[in-house]
């Protein structure tokens, strides 16, 4: 990944924790959203977001109503990252990594 993309990254990174902060009741549905790796592709058209979901409805729900009120996610990233022409296409992921770093945890202790 350049320079360039891992800067994007974290901006959209830093921008879409603090929008989950604020948006906690209507978008994220109560849960606890925390952006956990964005990355954005080599022609910046799209990033990944991939989420951790804690408390609340199951990920899947909150990620569906994340999905629904994409166009409030993507206007106010648009309002934080003024510097860019074009703002990447957004695509949410769950961030299953802590999951799989526990299976492996237990197969080890085995």
């Amino acid at each position: 990944m350049s320079i360039r993309q891992n800067k994007i990254a974290n901006e959209i990174q830093r921008a879409l924790s603090v929008f989950f902060q604020k948006e906690t009741n209507s978008i994220c549905m109560g849960s606890m959203v925390s952006v956990t790796v964005v990355r954005v592709t080599p022609d910046f058209s799209l990033a990944r977001v991939y989420l951790s979901i804690f408390a609340g409805p199951a990920p899947e729900e909150v990620i569906q109503n994340i999905e629904a009120n994409h166009g409030a996610v993507k206007g106010y990233l648009g309002n934080q990252l003024k510097g860019m022409r074009k703002i990447p296409e957004l695509s949410f992921h769950i961030d299953d990594s802590l999951d799989y770093a526990e299976e492996i945890d237990e197969l080890l202790k085995k």
